[in-house]
């Protein structure tokens, strides 16, 4: 068995290796450092929780170890989708570089523009990086990439669903053609490998697993979940996940619950804490600091159930998180691989429960295909409400009898026609006459015949 003493790596660096508690590399490990050590570029494809982070932290700082870097000109990037993982990288190489003096820079958005800059104006060796983050300095003048010797591209397939393939093309196209290139990606879209054929020369591909499969230390369960009544499906849900929670009992230390929507995020944590439970939201409309804290928190035992949008489904290096709970059925089936991946990490057993209502279904279909495993059906906790039914109104009247309506009654009409003036001033509720004055004129007196015969 290949153990990191094989691998050819700086003594320091084995070193550190060592007071962390690692021995043997993990597969992606093993067949990545060797090809990445010759200066060879190299596309790594394996599913989430392997240890992809060091495959190239750990080859990329022994080959750092000399030489030193001059101002806003870092001798290696690294790309992240997201802030959490471009942290976590830099956790990474502050571990592995301890008894180096190796300098780093961490650009994401939350922080600010200046305390950045301070940082890549006194040059570092290693720059962590999101991409928008990264050309946002570039396009300020505060950086040139013109010295990167070594460009690494981490979870690649998660920047193509999130938009920075053309982010990440112009970022190519602003280092030296002459760079190392490490690539790593847990599946392998055409748009991938297009980039792949692109920036990468003969690259030594190390597959470690089929694509997008599940671990087989998770044990995974779905509950299919149909509301007594549409308008309480939201409630219905969420009691449904509490049991799911409960009936785990002590074997649940911790849990992240995955939902679509940041919204339901909210709403799911707020239930959570209403309830009882110890748990707080992550997503990417919240602080950077925030989320920061709520991390740790998770991390060091403090939040017992995370609640998350798909900013944390990969790349969080959280080895011990024993459940994993699909409040929705992910959109993209890869995202089901990697949001269990989150348990069941390192060797370690894990378990994933996903509630799938009726229009969850087409997509969970596509989960249970992408895996090519049926997962376990497992009986709702939650006993079923039965609808009550109305209790139906009384007949009043025989069946197809009908009370013919009442035929509405005219009033009579008036019988003085000519009397326009009159009924004009009615209508404001006063019957004073208007232009006759007190006098009436004899002839108005007189009778029909009397005017007759005169």
């Amino acid at each position: 068995m290949t153990k990191f003493s094989d691998l050819n790596l700086n003594p320091k660096v084995l070193k550190a290796i060592d007071e962390a508690g690692y021995e043997t590399p993990t597969p992606i490990q093993a067949g990545a450092i060797p090809s990445a050590l010759e200066g060879k570029d190299v596309l790594g494809i394996a599913q989430t929780g392997t240890g992809k982070t060091a495959s190239f932290t750990l080859p990329m700082i022994t080959l750092l170890a000399r030489g030193r870097a001059r101002a806003r000109m870092p001798r290696s990037l690294v790309l992240c989708p997201t802030r959490e993982l471009a942290a976590q990288v830099a956790e990474n190489f502050d571990t592995y570089t301890k008894h180096l003096k190796l300098t780093k820079a961490l650009l994401i958005g939350g922080v600010s523009f200046k305390e950045q800059d301070a940082l890549i104006d006194r040059g570092v060796d290693v720059l962590i990086a999101t991409p928008g983050r990264l050309l946002d300095h570039f396009e300020r003048g505060k950086l040139l990439l013109t010295g990167v010797q070594i460009m690494v591209v981490d979870e690649a397939d998660r920047m193509l669903d999130m938009g920075f393939i053309p982010d990440i093309e112009r970022i190519f196209s602003l280092t030296p053609f002459t760079r190392q290139t490490l690539f790593f990606s847990a599946t392998m879209a055409p748009e991938i490998e297009r980039i792949t054929n692109t920036f990468l020369s003969a690259p030594a591909r190390i597959e470690v697993a089929r694509q997008a499969t599940a671990s087989e230390t998770i044990e995974q369960g779905v509950v299919m979940f149909k509301a007594s009544r549409r308008d309480r499906e939201a409630s219905e849900k969420r009691k449904v996940l509490r049991a799911l929670i409960d009936a785990e009992g002590d074997k649940c230390t911790n849990a992240i619950i995955f939902c679509n929507r940041k919204t339901d995020v909210d709403i799911c944590a707020k239930s959570l804490k209403k309830y009882g439970y110890n748990a707080a939201p992550i997503h990417g409309d919240l602080d950077q600091s925030q989320r920061m804290r709520t991390l740790d928190g998770f991390r060091d035992g403090e939040i017992r159930l995370l609640v998350a949008s798909d900013v944390a489904a990969r790349g969080l290096d959280i080895p011990s998180v024993s459940h994993v709970f699909n409040f929705d059925v992910p959109g993209h089936a890869e995202d089901y691989v990697h949001r269990i991946g989150r348990t069941g990490r390192a060797g370690r057993e894990g378990k994933a429960f996903t509630i799938c209502t009726g229009r969850d279904e087409k997509a969970f279909d596509a989960v249970e295909t992408l895996i090519q495993k049926q997962i376990t059906r497992v009986e709702n906790p939650v006993k079923p409400v039965k609808p009550v039914k109305p209790a139906k109104p009384e007949k009043q009247v025989a069946d197809n009898e009908q009370t013919p309506p009442e035929k509405k009654q005219r009033a009579p009409r008036s019988e003085n026609k000519s009397s326009g003036r009159q009924s004009r001033a009615g209508r404001g509720g006063d019957n004073t006459v208007v232009g006759m004055g007190d006098h009436l004129p004899s002839f108005i007196a007189l009778s029909f015949e009397e005017r007759r015969a005169g």
